[in-house]
């Protein structure tokens, strides 16, 4: 569960990027920012990190 929210925030992460940092969304659309999100290497990416974080969270959970 864990896992899946940081890759959950990971993906709004990268969606409010489409609108504000390129503002290609803003002409093209949320199926069009979805759509450029969406892609194999950003969810490597994002499970990567997640797992990472997972790690992160349990060691210290365990160490206090």
């Amino acid at each position: 569960m864990e896992i899946a929210f940081i890759v959950f925030l990971f993906y709004a992460n990268l969606l409010m990027g489409e609108f504000t940092h390129s503002g290609m969304a803003r002409n093209r659309g949320l199926a069009w920012a979805i759509r450029d999100v969406v892609t194999p290497a950003n969810f490597v990416i994002g499970a990567i990190a997640g797992l990472i974080g997972y790690i992160l969270f349990e060691f210290l959970r365990n160490r206090l």
